[in-house]
């Protein structure tokens, strides 16, 4: 990464602390420029751009990289900050405040473990690991949705909305196999919480603010169930 751009995160940063600034590079006649972008992440996120800005670097020019700074910690990647490097295919910049210190980051095919990841709402959070698993162990794609933090305290119902869509139909408790997801209400109104099941009574899942893990399917969980659904792609 050329100085220049390195210097232009540098005072981003600066300007932005204690939140974390972002921002992205574009080839523009020729030339790498640093635009800075508007952080748009709540409270449980470190960093999100601001969808016009994002426009708005693609309007200018080529977009080349993503650049964001983690003021007072090390500049060290996180697993959320390698899993959005591989999805957006892009070199990452990421400077530490105030020190200056910088890791640059490349897509490399990094995947994050199914059992023991952190979480990060949207990035890496209970959807985002049934996305992961259906890939990986069915090789199914389930779509994305964007989901802003809290999105079930701001009238928003995803997942009942979208099952269609994602390929779901329901099926009796009675009658799960493993792959089948199950849909849970945490401390909502509405389903806001989803895991896969493994067999043998044993879901996987990712709760907010702990790591992904393998939990027995009873007590709270089978209690507070609201959707057993299977995916048609899935043997039946």
């Amino acid at each position: 990464m050329d100085d220049s751009i390195i210097a232009a995160v540098r005072a981003h940063a600066a300007r932005e602390a204690p939140r974390e600034c972002c921002g992205v590079v574009t080839v523009e006649r020729g030339r790498r420029r640093y635009r800075p972008c508007r952080n748009i992440a709540g409270e449980d996120r470190e960093f999100e751009i601001h969808a016009e800005d994002w426009a708005a670097a693609e309007d200018a020019g080529e977009i080349v990289a993503v650049c964001h700074s983690h003021p007072f910690l090390s500049p060290e990647p996180s697993d959320a900050d390698r899993a959005m490097c591989e999805t957006t295919g892009l070199p990452w910049l990421i400077v530490n405040h105030p020190l200056g210190h910088f890791v640059e980051l490349q897509p490399s095919g990094w995947q994050a473990p199914l059992v023991g990841r952190p979480f990060h709402h949207g990035v890496l959070d209970c959807y985002t690991l049934v996305r992961d698993f259906y890939a990986r162990e069915l090789g199914i794609d389930l779509p994305d949705f964007r989901r802003p933090d809290r999105w079930w305290e701001q009238g928003g119902d995803l997942y009942r909305d979208n099952f269609v869509r994602a390929g779901f139909y329901p099926v009796e408790m009675s009658a799960l196999a493993r792959g089948d997801m199950i849909v849970m209400r945490v401390g909502s109104k509405v389903p806001n919480h989803a895991g896969v099941y493994l067999g043998d009574q044993v879901i996987l899942h990712h709760v907010m603010d702990r790591l992904s893990s393998r939990d027995v399917y009873g007590g709270f969980w089978l209690l507070n169930t609201t959707h057993c659904m299977r995916h048609k792609g899935m043997p039946v």
